[in-house]
């Protein structure tokens, strides 16, 4: 699937002569994404930082301020799961994956390795969407991980760098493009993709098929900064009830 950025033209262009007006054209503002199916037909969606500037600033600020915080005082945390992780388990301590981000833009999430290594080569009968519970592939360190997510912890060095929020969609992989049920759900990628999010306190694990990628939808669709905290709020309850883990 084809895409491209659409920018504003300046409404003071005219009024610019030069050297001003080529500075001044350097500096473009995305205001959408055009997306081509295999017809040629687009399909055009805002993203967040057009619609709302000043909550995508806020909501910015925020990711910076909480991860920041997070990962100072979960530090010794950090260090009693890495430890877990080497001594249980041989391979390395981060997963990475390659995702797709805001614009479309890829970028690698971080995880803490929660499976055998080699196991996302390893084809599961299950369909996209679906992560299987019971997976063989899983050790018994990374059970534990995954129930209270802090598999997810390395997540916030995601959003600290920016190519991820508190709150937003799942990152999907490449490959789950291919699967997406229609060329709607593609406006997912006009905002940040999430540590948590409307899917995840939806029922994790058993909230599954393409009711996960419904509920991202209703996410960019509904977004607010009050959405945000209330999601952040039923992430609490979750994570610590283990509610809806694989």
């Amino acid at each position: 699937m084809a895409y491209h950025f659409d920018y504003e033209i300046s409404q003071y262009r005219a009024l610019l002569s030069g050297r001003s007006r080529r500075k001044h054209q350097s500096v473009k503002r995305a205001k959408g994404i055009l997306f081509f199916d295999d017809t040629g037909s687009g399909a055009y969606y805002y993203d967040l930082v057009t619609r709302h500037p000043i909550g995508a600033r806020v909501k910015r600020l925020i990711d910076i301020l909480v991860s920041l915080t997070a990962i100072t005082f979960a530090a010794p945390l950090f260090l009693a799961i890495m430890a877990a992780i080497k001594l249980t388990s041989p391979g390395p301590i981060i997963f990475r994956q390659r995702r797709i981000g805001f614009r479309c833009n890829l970028f690698d999430i971080y995880k803490f390795r929660t499976m055998v290594v080699g196991a996302d080569k390893v084809e599961t009968a299950d369909a996209a969407f679906v992560k299987p519970k019971n997976d063989p592939r899983v050790t018994s360190v990374g059970r534990i991980l995954r129930k209270y997510s802090l598999d997810e912890l390395p997540q916030l060095f995601n959003v600290l760098e920016g190519t991820m929020s508190l709150v937003g969609p799942r990152p999907l992989r490449e490959c789950d493009l291919e699967n997406l049920p229609q060329r709607s759900t593609v406006r997912r990628f006009a905002t940040p993709p999430g540590i948590t999010g409307l899917w995840q306190v939806s029922g994790r694990s058993e909230c599954v098929g393409y009711r996960g990628l419904q509920l991202d939808r209703q996410y960019v669709d509904r977004w607010s900064l009050a959405l945000d905290f209330h999601i952040l709020l039923q992430t609490v309850d979750v994570v610590l009830t283990g509610k809806g883990a694989a």
